[in-house]
């Protein structure tokens, strides 16, 4: 793969991962001596609204643009509903004209007007009145002969932006009760230092992306999934990414139909995080859905599902 022109990242290779990392770039790591919290809502919808509700009272803390990360799936689709029946109206013009919206991870190679395409579900969801009213969209790429070069010129965009104000972000079960943040995958070699990596894909993980688009409702014809089940990397945001950002917004809302999600979350507050770097840097390459505990500014929001 070729490099960008403009060197502000450096690459690190761990196993058949590619990491890229800003060495000058220092990483705060949070370590809580209280247990982690989360709110149980009573449905969907109430979760879909207090998301909206975190990025409305985060907008009238900060003057100027506001840099978020959309969650793919599932998790904010009701926040999205709603932002799109009030982007249909002139409500929220003010926020939305300040808002600079980036995706947070992708499967590639793959079309980016395939239906299993995030981009495409944010279009279906969000509709067009928000797209023509936010100040920029910027989609990982997934059409090109280079997806590090790609990815290098996305994140050098998100930081000539001042980095990530929001950041929304799901939960995604993994084997032994693990789980994943992005698509950081346990044992990908991830460090605390990495904005984002090239990763190579798992026959998992196309599973879980195709059957949260289908119940999510996308409709999907066949050409579109078997380009999906041909894809053979992911593109996602790194750990400095999500320790980077200023608060972090948490959804979980489908563990009924994702039932893996009760034991990985019991693991994520169960855990006890090592007091050493080295020790705690391994714990979250076993576990990435650790690293959201080691954020200052989490509000999480789930379902009473998650418990059952």
């Amino acid at each position: 793969m070729k490099t960008s022109s403009k060197k502000t990242l450096d690459r690190r290779q761990a196993g058949n991962n590619l990491w890229l990392f800003d060495p000058h770039r220092p990483v705060t790591i949070n370590r809580k001596e209280t247990p982690f919290n989360y709110n149980v809502l009573e449905n969907e919808e109430a979760v879909g609204k207090a998301m909206f509700d975190e990025l409305s009272t985060y907008a009238d803390e900060k003057p100027g643009d506001i840099v978020i990360v959309l969650l793919g799936g599932r998790g904010a689709q009701a926040m999205y509903r709603l932002i799109s029946e009030l982007a249909a109206t002139e409500a929220i013009d003010g926020l939305l004209g300040r808002l600079h919206v980036f995706t947070q991870d992708a499967l590639a190679p793959m079309r980016m007007n395939n239906a299993l395409s995030f981009v495409r579900d944010f279009e279906r969801l969000l509709g067009d009145n928000f797209f023509k009213k936010i100040k920029s969209f910027t989609p990982m790429l997934t059409e090109t002969d280079s997806l590090e070069n790609e990815l290098i010129k996305y994140v050098e965009k998100l930081e000539s932006l001042g980095g990530i104000d929001l950041f929304f972000l799901g939960f995604g079960p993994e084997a032994e009760a693990a789980s994943h943040l992005c698509y950081i995958k346990p044992g990908s070699g991830a460090k605390f230092s990495d904005i984002a990596g090239v990763i190579p894909i798992s026959p998992s993980i196309l599973e879980h992306h195709i059957s949260k688009f289908k119940i999510g409702g996308s409709t999907v014809i066949e050409e579109d999934e078997a380009e999906c089940r041909n894809a053979t990397h992911i593109l996602t945001l790194g750990p400095a990414a999500i320790l980077g950002a200023r608060r972090i917004v948490q959804s979980i809302v489908d563990a009924s139909t994702a039932p893996a999600k009760r034991e990985s979350f019991r693991k994520l507050l169960d855990t006890d995080l090592s007091l050493d770097d080295e020790l705690l840097e391994a714990q979250t390459n076993d576990n990435p859905g650790l690293l959201i505990r080691l954020h200052p500014d989490v509000r999480s929001y789930v379902l009473p599902d998650l418990f059952a």
